[in-house]
């Protein structure tokens, strides 16, 4: 598959929206992957959110892309064992619990949801 429009896509957003869409597509494999026909479709997501990773920290402080880069090694790891998290109903828990973890993780770095002092609603 060729990733070059849907990173040149991706790359007009601002930093804080490309964490959002990580943090939503982690929210997506979480939701996802509590229904046994949905393997393929989160293994890709997984792949995706590897690549969003990719494309995103370069643009973002050193501590984000620290935690970004912690967050993508998770990824490869469930990629890695991919076929026997998927089969085992408890791994397949822990990956969902893990993937709320990160996506909330992932959305409280990106600000997009502190509030703004200059009128008190959420920026």
């Amino acid at each position: 598959m060729d990733f070059t429009a849907i990173q040149a896509r991706y790359l007009r957003d601002a930093p804080p929206i490309r964490l959002g869409g990580i943090a939503a597509n982690l929210a997506r494999i979480a939701s996802f992957s509590r229904n046994d026909a949905n393997r393929e479709i989160v293994e890709h997501m997984i792949n995706e959110s590897k690549l969003f990773i990719e494309w995103a920290a370069p643009e973002t402080d050193v501590d984000t892309a620290a935690v970004l880069v912690e967050l993508q090694l998770q990824l490869a790891q469930w990629q890695r064992g991919w076929a026997g998290i998927w089969e085992d109903t408890e791994k397949r828990r822990a990956l969902i619990e893990q993937c709320r973890y990160w996506s909330k993780r992932v959305l409280d770095m990106s600000g997009l949801l502190r509030e703004d002092p200059s009128c008190g609603k959420v920026a």
